[in-house]
């Protein structure tokens, strides 16, 4: 018994209307790709990709894309499972970077061969995400600057701690060594020290981390 093959239906979304034939016609050749329709740029375009909901859309205009129009936001609001691959002018990090904040998930250049793109189109499909090898740095170099925050973190009430004690249970919580907290605060390490040693001995606390978990209360502001 044959498994059907599942059809990726595409939304061709281009300015040029040679463009727009030629990437229909290369797309429509391939098995499981079936593209439901091709349209420029338009005010009424996000209403036409909602009404063929395609799994993917298929686009060649960064600029268009990244303009105040915030086009890529509103088509994916409007059809929240949609896949959008953009079709890249030049390898420009700028670019890229904010195509993928706006949304995109895949990215070819405009030298990429019909078998690129194709296979773009059918890994966003699959959930996946297409990215070209001169570009993956600067995925790379923008998560790393991602700074994770810690969780939200409330200091109990009542335990009789002075305002700079507050303070160091903040900064303890967020995983600062003395060196680190007497840098901030313009104190010397064994200030620091001395604040944190009578702050153990007014909460009964063995060390730091028992102080912090003492001070820990939720849903309660500080």
């Amino acid at each position: 018994m044959t498994v059907a093959q599942e059809t990726v239906e595409v939304f061709i979304l281009a300015e040029n209307r040679l463009l727009r034939e030629a990437l229909t016609r290369i797309l429509n050749k391939k098995s499981d790709i079936h593209v439901v329709a091709a349209a420029a740029f338009g005010p009424d375009v996000v209403q036409q990709i909602a009404q063929r909901a395609p799994d993917v859309v298929l686009s060649d205009s960064a600029s268009v894309a990244l303009s105040e129009l915030r086009l890529i936001a509103e088509i994916r609001a409007a059809v929240p499972r949609l896949k959008v691959v953009m079709i890249g002018m030049e390898a420009n990090p700028g670019t890229f970077l904010a195509l993928v904040r706006d949304g995109i998930v895949g990215y070819v250049l405009k030298d990429a061969s019909a078998i690129k793109v194709a296979a773009a189109v059918r890994s966003v499909a699959n959930g996946e995400a297409v990215c070209p090898p001169e570009l993956s740095r600067a995925l790379f170099e923008e998560a790393a600057k991602q700074k994770p925050q810690p969780p939200q973190f409330f200091v109990r009430h009542g335990l009789g701690l002075t305002r700079r004690e507050h303070q160091l249970v903040l900064m303890i919580n967020e995983g600062l060594t003395n060196k680190e907290i007497a840098a901030q605060l313009s104190l010397s390490e064994q200030t620091v020290k001395n604040h944190i040693h009578r702050m153990l001995r007014k909460l009964g606390a063995s060390d730091r981390l028992s102080a912090v978990e003492l001070c820990r209360v939720q849903g309660a502001t500080a």
